[in-house]
């Protein structure tokens, strides 16, 4: 007999014993999902935070430098320059026929001694020319400036270095000091750790994050928005959504490669520029908005189509006027996940020859340059433990980057954002 018509069948007994023990083991299932899920994002929060903490406490010490004071009285080895002089366009001219260099190592080797050059940085005398194009007024005076010590005088005096550093530190007690390495903030790349800079980097990464989006963003909207709402549903179509579906997952080197062989080899085009590098991100983030714009229009409601033919629109403007605008949180949303892959990105820079030594900051988008995550990379490799903490800072930077970026889309995101 049919369960259905079964008149004999016992009814649920929802107060039974077994009952209620089912229910009290769903409802600890339950309790138990819960809390695995509050504790995987503490997990993930603690590592936020440890990696956060790590970063910021060995990349703070990378904003700072250590000096030591250097009195030079300009009026006595300059013969009276004219602060004049050092105003306009000739202010550097004037500078190197000064010979400000000598100035500046003779009045080292006056304060502390014959091997008082030894205790300063290759590039210090470069803090006294930033000091009197900013105020000619100090060649007219006695002045006391303070200038970076070496590397290994700073890693001393820091955090612990060589234990010949260490006595030379203990020596000049009194007289060190920490000021804020305004440097790394407007220097390129050199040689020493206490003369290098993220300028020439972040300027690289910009301009690369700019041609990068310029070149996927509009190339990849455009064919969200034709395979979406104007291909046909044929083989050829299924083929092209598989293959940008598996060109999302290739791995980034391998767009390295294809930057190698076709933007270099083949057209010939400046090797480590931002322009070849912009367009080997521009490859790899492409297929990303590519797969989001899709998603994104999809979703808009076929009530919107509708109604909008229904009062005379044409399928044009159905899409770039009602379609595309509640589409584009979505494909903001991709934009956002495929920059913030570029602009990390190393391998396929590297492939294209941006690991140059580059000590110019960029001036255009064929000039050679070089993006904060290769430099990172390059800081790392360094023997010198000065880069140590300069890498830190480096990272300091590109994180605050990276969410300098993302609060821009986001806000541009919730700015286009409609509900319906």
């Amino acid at each position: 007999m049919n369960s259905l018509t079964d008149t004999n069948r016992r009814p649920t007994d929802w107060q039974g014993e077994a009952m209620q023990k089912r229910i009290a083991g769903r409802y600890a299932a339950e309790r138990r999902f819960k809390a695995m899920g509050i504790a995987a994002i503490v997990l993930s929060a603690g590592f936020l935070a440890f990696l956060l903490v790590v970063m910021v406490g060995n990349g703070f010490r990378g904003f700072t430098q250590t000096e030591l004071p250097v009195t030079i009285d300009f009026p006595a080895v300059t013969g009276g320059a004219s602060p004049s002089q050092f105003q306009g366009p000739n202010a550097d001219a004037n500078l190197q026929a000064m010979g400000l260099r000598d100035i500046v190592d003779s009045s080292i080797e006056i304060q502390y001694g014959a091997d008082g050059a030894d205790l300063f940085s290759s590039g210090a005398w470069t803090a006294v020319s930033a000091r009197i194009l900013s105020d000619p007024d100090i060649v007219a005076e006695k002045t006391r400036v303070y200038l970076p010590v070496t590397s290994q005088l700073d890693v001393a005096y820091k955090s612990g270095g060589t234990a010949e550093a260490e006595q030379t530190v203990r020596r000049l007690a009194g007289q060190l000091s920490t000021g804020f390495n305004w440097n790394f903030l407007s220097n390129s790349d050199a040689t020493d750790p206490m003369q290098v800079g993220i300028w020439g980097a972040f300027k690289g990464s910009l301009i690369t994050m700019i041609v990068t989006l310029m070149l996927a963003f509009p190339v990849g909207v455009l064919a969200a928005l034709y395979l979406e709402e104007y291909a046909p549903k044929n083989r050829l179509t299924d083929l092209i959504e598989v293959s940008i579906n598996n060109l999302a997952a290739v791995p980034s080197i391998i767009f390295g490669l294809l930057g190698l062989a076709v933007f270099l080899n083949f057209f010939g085009m400046p090797r480590s520029g931002a322009l070849v590098g912009g367009l080997t991100l521009a490859l790899m983030t492409m297929p990303v908005i590519v797969i989001s714009g899709r998603n994104a229009v999809k979703s808009v409601p076929p009530s919107i189509r509708e109604a909008a033919l229904g009062i005379g629109a044409s399928p044009l403007q159905v899409v770039f006027h009602h379609v595309l605008p509640l589409a584009l949180p979505g494909i903001l949303t991709g934009t956002i996940i495929g920059m913030a892959r570029a602009l990390g990105e190393t391998a396929p820079l590297l492939m294209i020859g941006m690991r140059a030594f580059i000590a110019t900051p960029p001036s255009g988008i064929t000039d050679p340059a070089t993006v904060l995550p290769v430099q990172i990379f390059l800081w790392s490799d360094e023997v010198d433990r000065g880069f140590v903490e300069k890498t830190s800072a480096a990272i300091i930077i590109l994180l605050l980057f990276l969410l300098i970026m993302n609060a821009l889309a986001i806000y541009l995101r919730n700015r286009f954002e409609t509900r319906w």
